[in-house]
């Protein structure tokens, strides 16, 4: 009897209602095949000792351990980007010692035509603002009345040009009028087109000089066809040198074009006001000259024979 009781086994211990038994306390958890294993963000990471290779399913009870990296913090400094590479060179100076030695007289023709444009600018602006179309009228008034020489006042000590030549022809009436105003008008013609005859040439030259790159250029890529080892890059090279100093000899005349014929436009306008004012000054200073001739002359007598009946 006491036999038959030690050999047989021991019930199963049932879970209480509600408690699944592997949530039972003190019973060991273990992991069903090809299940993920559960980790505790609490513990310690641990190095595995036994894992499996990839895509095997671990065996039943084996301990998985996994090793949790730390996630990057707001403060955390970003990833440095690759800095560009120290060799890289400038395009403007690159495609510049690409074009050859033409290049650089080119440069220096650009860099005179930039000058005489910027100085143009700026003398044109100041004529602008030198303008007095106000003070001209009230001039033509005084000399209408007969007042040369408020007339002479009033243009005196201006900035206008077209008041500069009549002062200087007012204050030269007597001696030579037409003289007078005439050397006025040329210096301030002169005056408004300086300059304009660099940019002349500028215009002709620069295309010419990119003409005279594209020769030595081809002449270069032509010299190197006899050897085969460098036939290639050097003619490639000087066909590079050709066009570099065409696109450049074109674009400066191309860019003192445009300024050439404003100005040139804007000095044919100040002559014909030149030339319109000399001859109203003259008009008016010869009527009144006549008209004063008149008066001291007197009225001219007749004379005619009575006829008797």
């Amino acid at each position: 009897m006491l036999t038959s009781l030690a050999q047989s086994p021991a019930p199963p211990q049932t879970a209480p209602p509600g408690l699944s038994p592997a949530a039972s306390p003190g019973a060991p958890v273990a992991a069903s095949p090809g299940a993920p294993a559960a980790v505790n963000p609490a513990a310690p990471a641990q190095l595995p000792t036994g894992s499996a290779p990839p895509g095997v399913p671990a065996a039943p009870g084996a301990t998985i351990t996994a090793t949790l990296s730390p996630a990057p913090t707001a403060g955390s400094p970003a990833p440095v980007a690759e800095a560009a590479p120290a060799g890289a060179t400038n395009w403007l100076i690159d495609n510049f010692r690409k074009g050859g030695p033409i290049m650089w007289p080119i440069l220096i023709v650009s860099i005179i035509g930039l000058t005489v444009v910027i100085e143009r600018v700026f003398w044109w602006t100041g004529r602008w603002f030198r303008r007095d179309p106000k003070r001209i009228e009230k001039v033509f008034t005084a000399i209408e009345t007969g007042d040369v020489t408020e007339a002479s006042r009033l243009s005196r000590g201006s900035r206008d040009p077209v008041l500069r030549m009549m002062w200087n022809g007012l204050n030269h009436q007597h001696a030579s009028l037409q003289g007078a105003l005439q050397v006025a008008a040329g210096i301030e013609i002169k005056r408004a087109g300086r300059f304009l005859v660099v940019m002349d040439t500028l215009v002709t030259l620069a295309p010419l000089l990119g003409l005279l790159g594209t020769i030595t250029g081809l002449i270069r890529s032509f010299s190197f066809l006899g050897n085969e080892e460098l036939a290639v890059q050097a003619v490639t090279g000087g066909i590079a040198e050709a066009l570099i100093a065409t696109a450049c000899g074109l674009g400066i005349a191309i860019f003192s074009l445009v300024p050439f014929n404003f100005f040139t436009s804007r000095v044919s306008n100040l002559e014909f006001e030149l030339q319109t004012a000399a001859t109203n000054l003259e008009v008016m200073l010869g009527a009144q000259t006549a008209a004063r001739e008149m008066e001291i002359a007197g009225p001219t007598p007749t004379t005619g024979k009575g006829s008797s009946i």
